[in-house]
C-alpha cells in the first residue's frame, strides 16, 4: 500500500474549506503560513484560480493540503502504509511523511522553493502543456524541433512539455499524431534550464536543514527508484526543480514492488487519474475532502503490505 502526493496544477479555488471543519486544521494551517510566508487560509479558501496560480503561492499551499489530509488520517490506518512518493512539489510533502524532513523544514523550504522558482519564470514568458496520447518517441522528438523540454514523463499515455509560450503555440497548432495538447494553469518552464537559478537558491537553504533516514520506502522522481538516504532525498529534491520529472518510472517501481493499492491526499485526483491507466487493476482513492478519509481507511484496512512496499 502506498500513498502518493500531488503536484502543481492539481490546486483549485476553494478546495481547503472542507478541511477547515476538522479540529485543529486552522491551527496548523497557521503554523504552515508562518513557515511558508503565504497566507494558506486564505489562498485555499478566498483567492482565485489565477492568485494561486502563482507558484509562490501554489507550492507551499498544495505541499499544505497534502499534510493536512495525512494527518487527518486515521492514526492505525497510516500504520499500513508502506511506501510513499510525491510529483514534483509533492515531494516535498512525501518527505515530510517518511520522516526525512519535519514538516516545519518542509514547510519553509517549499516556501523558498516557490518564490525562487517565481523569480526565476519572471526572467522570461514560460509555461507547459500535456501531450495525451501518441507515440512517446514521436512526441519528445516534435518537442526537440520546437526547442520545446519533455518536463514531466506521466505514463498512461501523458508527457508535458515546457518552454517558450510561442514554442507551445506552436505545438498546440500543430501536434503530433495522435495527441491532444492541453495548456497547464502553471506559472513558467518548471523542471527546465529555466529554473537553474533557482537550484542554487534552494541548495543553499537546503544546507541548513537536517535530514533523517527515511522511515517509510521512498521513490524518487529523478530515476523512480526508491531512495534510503535523507540526506541523498534532499540533494534530489533540489536538482529537480530544473530537471524532469520520471514519474512514469515511479509508477514502473510500483508494479515492480507489486503494491496492493494507492491513496493520494489532498488536492488529490490527477496522480489517482494516472494510475487507473498504468496501474491497472490496483484499487486506488483520491481524498480530494474530509469526506473520503473513510474509504481511505477501509482501503488501507482491506489492502495487504506487500514486503516490497515497506520500509
Amino acid at each position: 500500500m502506498i500513498a502518493v502526493f500531488p503536484g502543481q496544477g492539481s490546486q483549485s479555488p476553494g478546495f481547503l474549506l472542507p478541511w477547515l471543519a476538522l479540529d485543529g486544521a486552522s491551527d496548523r494551517l497557521a503554523a504552515y503560513s508562518e513557515w511558508s510566508g503565504v497566507d494558506l487560509v486564505a489562498a485555499g479558501t478566498e483567492w482565485d484560480a489565477d492568485r494561486i496560480r502563482d507558484t509562490q503561492v501554489a507550492q507551499p499551499l498544495i505541499v499544505a493540503a497534502s499534510l493536512l489530509s495525512w494527518g487527518a488520517l486515521d492514526a492505525e490506518a497510516r500504520t499500513k502504509i508502506g511506501g510513499v512518493a510525491g510529483h514534483s512539489v509533492g515531494e516535498f510533502a512525501a518527505a515530510a511523511a517518511a520522516g526525512i524532513l519535519s514538516e516545519e523544514d518542509a514547510m519553509r523550504l517549499v516556501g523558498i522553493r516557490g518564490r525562487a522558482m517565481a523569480d526565476a519564470a519572471a526572467v522570461e514568458q514560460t509555461g507547459m502543456s500535456a501531450v495525451i496520447g501518441g507515440d512517446q518517441t514521436a512526441v519528445v522528438a516534435r518537442l526537440e524541433q520546437l526547442g520545446l523540454t519533455p518536463a514531466n514523463y506521466n505514463g498512461g499515455g501523458q508527457l508535458v512539455a515546457a518552454g517558450s509560450l510561442e514554442a507551445l503555440q506552436g505545438l498546440a497548432a500543430e501536434p503530433p499524431a495522435g495527441t491532444r495538447v492541453i495548456a497547464l494553469q502553471v506559472a513558467g518552464a518548471f523542471h527546465t534550464r529555466y529554473m537553474a537559478p533557482a537550484v542554487e537558491t534552494l541548495r543553499r537553504a537546503a544546507a541548513e536543514v537536517t535530514a533523517s533516514d527515511p522511515a517509510l520506502m521512498i521513490w524518487s522522481n529523478r530515476d523512480g527508484e526508491p531512495v534510503s538516504s535523507g540526506e541523498v532525498f534532499v540533494e534530489m529534491l533540489v536538482a529537480q526543480v530544473a530537471s524532469p520529472v520520471r514519474w512514469d518510472l515511479c509508477m514502473t517501481s510500483f508494479a515492480s514492488a507489486d503494491v496492493s493499492a494507492l491513496i493520494e491526499l489532498t488536492p488529490a485526483g490527477t496522480l489517482v487519474g494516472l494510475a487507473k491507466r498504468a496501474l491497472r487493476g490496483v484499487p486506488a482513492v483520491a481524498v480530494k475532502t474530509p469526506d473520503d478519509l473513510e474509504a481511505a481507511a477501509a482501503l488501507l484496512g482491506a489492502a495487504d503490505v506487500r514486503p516490497e512496499a515497506s520500509a
